[in-house]
């Protein structure tokens, strides 16, 4: 993210947010809860405001946290973690990773690639 805006967080959170709903087909009704977390240097907003406005979404649970600040982690990330109602497997579940967050993706996939666990699914969004 390009600065410490309110603006920017509110529009960074709606952005990753819409796209899981479209690449998942998530219904806000089948959300328990989800929790946002930026790291350290994105305090000008609560992320969980921008989606409290958002049709749906006015009865779900939204907590706002921080990430750990491990050195060398990457900075202006917001992350969202959506606690789901689903039959899906996991296997079927779409990811989001935008913009310098696709380098956890990466991460996260090299990591998979040396367990047995399921299969890291992730989808990039245009850049705009």
């Amino acid at each position: 993210m390009d600065g410490n805006s309110a603006g920017g967080i509110r529009v960074r959170t709606l952005e990753l947010l819409e796209l899981l709903v479209a690449e998942n087909g998530l219904l806000p009704q089948d959300v328990a809860s989800a929790t946002f977390t930026v790291t350290d240097d994105l305090d000008a907003e609560f992320p969980a405001l921008a989606v409290r406005s958002l049709p749906g979404w006015e009865e779900v649970p939204l907590l706002c946290a921080r990430e750990i600040p491990v050195s060398g982690a990457l900075a202006g990330c917001v992350r969202i973690l959506l606690l789901w109602n689903t039959d899906r497997p996991q296997s079927e579940i779409r990811h989001a990773f935008l913009r310098g967050a696709r380098s956890l993706r990466d991460i996260a996939c090299a990591l998979k690639s040396r367990s047995s666990g399921t299969r890291l699914a992730a989808q990039d969004a245009r850049e705009t």
